[in-house]
């Protein structure tokens, strides 16, 4: 009876060690978290840079339209074949 007890302690012993230092063990899982930590911060730096691509080419987008008007409103600007009616009033 000792000599089963001794071996079930020794197969948990071998499963142990497996288990903290063996291919799935905890040196491995320490490895790759910091591999997940460095990959998150590289996640999060393409995202602020895909943000700020993306407000950029929405800025280009729309940005004519705006450019465009500020061209209309401050300078006078107009399109081809229109007419420019502009109303001023008289300072007092």
């Amino acid at each position: 009876m000792r000599f089963v007890t001794l071996a079930l302690v020794a197969l948990l012993a071998l499963v142990h060690a497996e288990l903290w230092f063996g291919k799935g063990g905890a040196p491995r899982v320490m490895e790759l978290q910091g591999k997940l930590a460095d990959q998150r911060t590289a996640n999060d730096t393409a995202r602020a840079r895909n943000a700020q691509i993306d407000a950029e080419v929405r800025d280009l987008k729309e940005g004519l339209e705006m450019v465009e008007e500020k061209a209309r409103s401050e300078l006078g600007m107009v399109k081809p074949d229109e007419i420019l009616i502009q109303v001023s009033t008289p300072k007092k």
